[in-house]
């Protein structure tokens, strides 16, 4: 989970116009640190700037998927996710959205009596 402080710098990146990429760093940064600190679940550098750019889309940042030559097509589906996420875009999925009716059912069986 991001830092107050890496929102913060983002925010304040965004408001000075600067490129996407460059608000992404923020949060980028922030895994780096956690990488030589040895907290976290952090294993690699790659890894620390994937989990970075991912909080980052999460956050709303206008970051687009990466390259098609660049990564897998999970990678990119992924991504893709992280964005309408950040957006506030995102419907849920169908898996969750049949559990909550099957829930609402449930609980109107239930104490219908």
């Amino acid at each position: 989970m991001p830092t107050a402080t890496a929102r913060r710098n983002a925010r304040r990146s965004a408001r000075q116009g600067k490129k996407p990429t460059t608000q992404a760093g923020a949060y980028v940064r922030e895994e780096m640190h956690q990488l030589k600190r040895g907290s976290g679940n952090v294993r690699s550098r790659k890894q620390a700037i994937a989990i970075g750019l991912s909080e980052a889309r999460r956050e709303g940042v206008k970051l687009g998927p990466p390259r098609k030559d660049k990564t897998s097509a999970a990678t990119r589906r992924k991504a893709k996710r992280d964005s309408e996420i950040g957006s506030g875009r995102r419907k849920p999925s169908a898996a969750r959205s049949r559990g909550a009716r099957k829930a609402a059912r449930t609980r109107e069986r239930r104490y219908r009596r």
